[in-house]
């Protein structure tokens, strides 16, 4: 009994020890960092709480997710520190994203922007508008090879990659503008403010570390919550990871599919939705459920007071004949009163 207790421990130790090794080569968490820990936990928090439409199926995903219509930028660091099989990850994450979203002029446009101590864009929003040719020009991008510009590569997104004249849609149509940095190292440039400036904008940023990448730059980058945008990886061998993580952000499922509490009617908008009544309903306080509308009675006026004339008129000749016979009365009586005082 006692041997096979020692055999059901080690077995156990051994199963622990598989587990904990499988989360360190994605997480890598420094003990007494609060802002590194936040970050790099991430990707276990990261469907807690989420609304039924964001936790997806896998087994469903194909059917029922479509990306909702995106701007997308990647900027990619591809200095010297990540060598060129890392770099070959890099690009496979870039294709599997691609195989993610709904491609199209109509749909997702992607851009690609690769950095290194100078910045190259690689292609534009409008260069592309299907999976194939996409994939292919992925497949084709080199590594520059030194320094890290960071701040240089975002600004450069911001000011040629997301224009109109570069394939972006004008604001008036309302798509999400979104950026995916992607880097292993500190940046050598400054990246607050120019991140910022492109928040402002109006572009979504996400910041992917990989390995040494310096946590607090990632941050300063990012838009908020950072536990929704940023990201950390501790090897490119493992970053397509992160492929169905980005899918649950940037998937656009119709709500209202996917179920709602509308009495009546239920409008999809974006990523949220809301509820409507039909005719004669009003909406409730609740902005739910609905209500009979109050029917007030209408009084329609005569234009040419006509029946009130008449009525008038009618009201006239009755009062005038009451009078008249009321005088006839009156009359006789007076005659009756004189002709008994005549014979007196």
């Amino acid at each position: 009994m006692q041997i096979m207790m020692k055999s059901f421990l080690w077995s156990l130790l051994f199963c622990a020890s598989l587990m904990l090794s499988d989360v360190l080569a994605t997480y890598q968490l420094s003990a007494g960092d609060p802002q590194l820990i936040a970050a790099q936990s991430y990707a276990q928090t990261r469907n807690n709480g989420r609304p039924p439409f964001r936790t997806l199926d896998p087994s469903k995903t194909d059917s029922q997710c479509r990306s909702r219509p995106l701007d997308l930028v990647f900027i990619i660091d591809s200095s010297r520190s990540v060598r060129p099989g890392e770099f070959e990850k890099v690009k496979i994450f870039l294709a599997d994203m691609v195989d993610t979203l709904d491609v199209g002029s109509d749909a997702t446009r992607v851009a690609v922007v690769n950095y290194a101590s100078t910045v190259k864009i690689e292609f534009l929003l409008k260069s592309h508008f299907n999976k194939p040719d996409m994939k292919k020009a992925i497949s084709r991008i080199e590594p520059l090879a030194a320094g890290t510009m960071t701040g240089l590569a975002i600004k450069t997104a911001v000011n040629e990659a997301f224009t109109e004249e570069s394939g972006a849609r004008p604001r008036s149509r309302k798509i999400t503008k979104v950026a995916i940095i992607v880097t292993d190292g500190r940046p050598q440039d400054q990246v607050e403010e120019v991140s910022a400036a492109a928040r402002a904008s109006g572009i979504e940023i996400y910041a992917v570390g990989v390995d040494r990448a310096d946590m607090r730059s990632l941050q300063l980058m990012a838009s908020i919550p950072l536990e929704d945008h940023v990201f950390y990886v501790e090897t490119y061998g493992v970053i397509e990871k992160l492929t169905s993580k980005f899918r649950e952000t940037l998937c656009g499922l119709d709500p209202c599919a996917m179920g709602h509490d509308c009495e009546h009617i239920c409008v999809n908008s974006n990523a949220s939705y809301y509820c409507k009544c039909r005719n004669d309903y009003i909406l409730n306080a609740d902005k739910k459920t609905c209500s009979l509308k109050q029917m007030k009675a209408v009084v329609v006026e005569d234009p040419c007071k006509c029946e009130a004339r008449l009525a008038f008129q009618k009201q006239t000749q009755a009062a005038i004949q009451q009078l008249t016979a009321k005088l006839v009365d009156v009359s006789g009586r007076i005659e009756r009163l004189e002709n008994m005082v005549g014979r007196a």
